[in-house]
């Protein structure tokens, strides 16, 4: 079995990390390199994708077959470039924080906010919400009981720093409080993070550098 990294590359093959009750799939599609994730129960073969971002085809190969529902992360255009394609081809239904919900051109079948549980057959993923990049975003949360918690953080966490802010210092004092209250000081190191571009981390790789964070603004 070959082992998973989180380095996926456009255009490539997709990432497969099996868990002992989920299969997560990762593969990076359009021009800004959006990672677009697919969770898989593995009892009941279920599918939940989170970022239908771009590349429709990409995504609906990497599917195969039935997909249940797709979770936007935030309202940003990048992340949902496929959403209306993908929607369309399997019927799923469509979740999003209710904050911006609006912002997102599909409808929005199910809103959620800060709390709430989406069920992929037998997991549970918990929604996050995290201000500061948009006004709704929101991370989610597998607590494997099997093994580490794993966390999808959209655009409010990447390997060295959080989300962007566009130089607003209200904002990023926003998201770096909650980064640090809702993430990192509730969930162990060993934490695996699965951002919204580019390669994985870890909540213990990055824990040493939250206070370089919070001083440089960004």
């Amino acid at each position: 079995m070959r082992t998973y990294t989180g380095k996926v590359t456009h255009g490539g093959a997709p990432d497969v990390r099996e868990l002992a009750g989920l299969v997560i799939s990762k593969a990076s599609v359009g021009p800004m390199d959006n990672n677009t994730y697919l969770l898989r129960c593995r009892r009941t073969g279920e599918q939940l994708l989170i970022d239908a971002a771009n590349d429709a085809s990409t995504i609906l190969g990497m599917v195969g077959g039935s997909l249940g529902r797709i979770v936007t992360t935030h309202q940003h255009y990048d992340h949902w470039q496929a959403l209306g394609e993908v929607q369309a081809a399997t019927g799923a239904r469509t979740t999003a924080h209710e904050l911006d919900a609006e912002g997102i051109p599909v409808a929005t079948d199910d809103p959620v906010s800060d709390g709430d549980i989406i069920a992929v057959g037998d997991v549970n993923l918990s929604v996050i919400h995290l201000v500061g990049h948009t006004p709704g975003s929101i991370a989610l949360l597998y607590d494997d009981p099997s093994g580490h918690p794993h966390l999808f953080t959209g655009d409010c966490l990447f390997p060295g720093g959080v989300g962007n802010t566009f130089g607003d210092k209200d904002n990023f004092a926003r998201l770096i409080d909650d980064v640090e209250s809702k993430l990192f000081a509730r969930l162990p190191d060993e934490t695996w993070v699965y951002p919204g571009h580019g390669s994985d981390t870890t909540l213990g790789h990055e824990r040493p550098a939250l206070a370089e964070w919070r001083s440089r603004g960004w």
